[in-house]
């Protein structure tokens, strides 16, 4: 047993786990409010070391936004922007084409593409986006839209939003994000992200893409204004959907991003928070094969530290980022995959490349000295002005 455990007020809770019994939503709460994070953690990292063995994953990816205009004015974004700005934008299908293209130079296997809420944007757009860019080659993952994105289709479209899911899932769709997920306790969506879809909302489009075949991912953010109980509701109403549908291929939580924000937050997310909820979620999201260490939003230092807290996955190199970092994240704008090798193996981790859906793509046994340490020299523009969220 863990030194930390052995008298530890949580030895329970672990022998719970142990056995396989599922924790309720109290014993959740318990393990929130604890102050021994070390025995949360080691609860966690037994749950991980079950469901994942000693290995930890990452992806090679390449975020694309095709706009930052967006009809919708959630309190805690600073991504959005309306018509009238001027550092609003939204990109052509050949743009997103060419960066695609220049991306798969860089030996990525998925692209990650979400977006604000187009005021005018026609649904034959998306259709075409997504089916160009599978053109490409059809061995690339396509992982994109958010659950309001795809209501904002369906309203576009003016059909359900199933039928929606099957028109883009047979233009090449892979998978859906899990974004704009927030917390679902009606109360604390009101206050920081008032008139985006509703939890019952987020859910039913993830639950109609599972009945369909598809697999997705789905987060929380977390460290705003909700409270712990807000948290294990939300990550009850996703373990419930889970035990229906079992679409779902990962959990990425996310720390809130307080810089350039206008909610008022009096406590952000610390470091230990964030090890605290990636422990928690690992050990009550027993039906989850897979939870993520979101580095752009923790760091990468503290990501490694994750991989003992609960987390089998560093998410991906992601080439740039901007949705984080213009909310205040000071973290830089990619990883190279000499990073994320290195950094997987400082935490005593068996590194191993994945796709979207987190299935093995290359288990690294030898030193990563095959790796590009650096991305390609010189600037280039396709690559610059990207952005995106997990």
């Amino acid at each position: 047993m863990n030194f930390f455990l052995q008298k530890s007020e949580l030895l329970d809770l672990y022998e719970k786990v142990v056995a396989g019994q599922r924790l309720s939503d109290a014993d959740a709460l318990r393990l929130f409010e604890s102050k021994d994070l070390n025995a949360v953690g080691a609860i966690a990292d037994f749950a991980r070391a079950r469901k994942a063995g000693n290995r930890a994953s990452y992806i090679v990816n390449r975020y694309i936004n095709y706009s930052n205009y967006c009809i919708l004015s959630c309190q805690f974004c600073s991504f959005a922007r309306k018509k009238r700005d001027a550092d609003g934008f939204e990109l052509t299908v050949p743009q997103m084409v060419e960066k695609a293209r220049e991306a798969l130079k860089l030996g990525i296997t998925e692209l990650h593409i979400v977006g604000g809420l187009h005021p005018s944007l026609p649904f034959t757009y998306y259709v075409d986006m997504v089916r160009s860019l599978k053109a490409l080659d059809p061995r690339l993952q396509l992982k994109c839209f958010t659950a309001i994105e795809i209501l904002h289709l369906a309203w576009l479209a003016k059909k359900p939003f199933p039928d929606v899911l099957a028109e883009l899932k047979a233009a090449g769709l892979d998978s859906l994000t899990g974004g704009g997920a927030e917390i679902f306790r009606p109360e604390v969506r009101s206050a920081i992200a008032r008139g985006k879809e509703s939890a019952e909302e987020y859910l039913d489009v993830h639950r109609a893409w599972h009945r369909m075949g598809g697999r997705s991912t789905c987060t929380m953010l977390f460290g705003h204004v909700e409270s712990f109980a807000d948290r294990v509701d939300h990550l009850r109403q996703l373990r419930a959907l889970q035990d229906e549908t079992g679409g779902f291929v990962g959990f990425v939580p996310l720390p809130y991003q307080p810089e350039n924000n206008p909610i008022p937050v009096e406590h952000p997310p610390t470091g230990f928070d964030a090890l605290r909820t990636l422990a928690v979620s690992r050990v009550y999201l027993d039906n989850f094969a897979h939870v993520t260490a979101y580095w752009v939003g923790l760091g990468l230092k503290l990501a490694q530290v994750a991989l003992s807290y609960g987390a089998d996955d560093l998410h991906g190199t992601i080439i740039e980022e901007h949705i984080f970092h213009m909310a205040g994240s000071q973290t830089p704008q990619l990883q190279t995959e000499a990073d994320m090798v290195k950094a997987i193996r400082e935490a005593g981790r068996e590194p191993v490349q994945r796709n979207t859906f987190y299935e093995p793509i290359k288990v690294w046994d030898g030193p990563p000295a095959a790796i590009e340490a650096k991305p390609p020299s010189g600037k280039s523009k396709v690559l610059e002005g990207n952005l995106a969220t997990a």
